[in-house]
């Protein structure tokens, strides 16, 4: 039998092994590193949602190789386009995944294309109701479907090069409300049930509360990991969503794979691939940066299981990208 002096040594050389390893598969882990030379290639679709009698246009970056790969989503904001956030698809697309952009007809561009510029403000406002809700959080579903039947329909670019049992969800403001509903976010009196099953990691740009009722009986029975990412001046005119709001989900979310980042002079447009009318502030390349190591790092850990990932974004990691006066914190 072992002295117990003994045992303790032999657990503490275990612990110190144990930490070493995880030491080094966070110095070898890099969610930035891309092959330069790979430019994705990306594909106009269009999805036909016969029950609704409704077309949902999606465009799809597509990684290397011909293999099945996880796939992500995003829902763009409001009066925004699957061609929005460019820089999110190439690099997640350039680090192995299928990245969707999906277009909400009702509260995309078309809304202020074609409205003369004093009439733009009050179009988006009219876009930004419940109805257009509605039509958004039943897109995704129909977006999912689709790419199933796609996946397995002969001689379609995309069959065989899905992998949807690791599918992400991401969006932007209209789009974060849309990702917050379709992966857990519960809805009072009845009023709706959106959570897709298939959705095992979700990324939120710029979330919010619900304008009534208790975000912890909205969000504390979220099963999947969820990453929040906003700033300390990302407000928004439409629907006078405030940094409170940004900032009360992080709190109601129940723990496990939950994380917040909240980037110091950040606006609403940081997020973006362009500034917005009203934008106060000048834009910190930084910003860029700093979600797209984070947002990869997380679809890595949740959605490819890797272990790296998953120490360098439960450890020193984010740090080393963030800057001094940004927020992190995880549960």
């Amino acid at each position: 039998m072992l002295h117990s002096g003994v045992v303790r040594k032999l657990a503490a050389a275990a612990a110190l092994c144990a930490a070493a390893r995880v030491c080094a598969l966070e110095k070898a882990y890099d969610p930035l590193r891309v092959d330069d030379t790979y430019k994705p290639a990306a594909l106009d679709l269009t999805v036909q949602d016969a029950d609704r009698k409704r077309e949902i246009p999606v465009w799809v970056y597509l990684p290397a190789g011909t293999n099945a790969a996880p796939v992500v989503l995003f829902s763009h904001g409001l009066g925004g386009s699957r061609e929005n956030n460019p820089y999110l698809g190439q690099h997640w697309a350039a680090r192995g995944y299928v990245a969707v952009f999906v277009q909400h007809q009702g509260s995309d561009a078309a809304v202020w294309k074609d409205k003369p510029v004093k009439d733009r403000m009050e179009a988006m406002q009219d876009a930004a109701g419940l109805k257009n809700f509605g039509l958004r959080v039943k897109d995704i579903p129909a977006v999912l479907d689709q790419l199933e039947k796609w996946n397995g329909q002969s001689g379609h670019a995309l069959e065989g090069r899905l992998d949807l049992k690791h599918v992400g969800m991401s969006g932007h403001s209209f789009g974060a409300v849309t990702t917050q509903a379709v992966s857990g976010q519960k809805f009072p009196l009845g009023l709706m049930n959106a959570t897709d099953r298939r959705i095992r990691a979700a990324v939120a740009f710029s979330p919010s509360t619900p304008r009534r009722g208790d975000a912890r009986k909205a969000f504390g029975e979220v099963g999947v990991p969820w990453l929040l990412m906003t700033g300390t001046k990302d407000l928004s005119p439409i629907g006078q969503i405030d940094l409170a709001s940004r900032l009360g989900v992080f709190p109601a979310l129940p723990p496990g794979g939950k994380y917040e980042v909240v980037l110091e002079g950040a606006e609403h447009s940081a997020f973006g691939d362009r500034p917005l009318p009203g934008d106060k502030e000048a834009r910190n390349p930084n910003h860029h940066r700093v979600i797209l190591a984070l947002s990869t790092a997380f679809w890595d850990a949740y959605l490819r299981g890797d272990a790296g990932a998953q120490a360098w974004l439960d450890g020193a990691g984010p740090r080393a990208v963030l800057e001094p006066n940004d927020r992190w914190q995880r549960k």
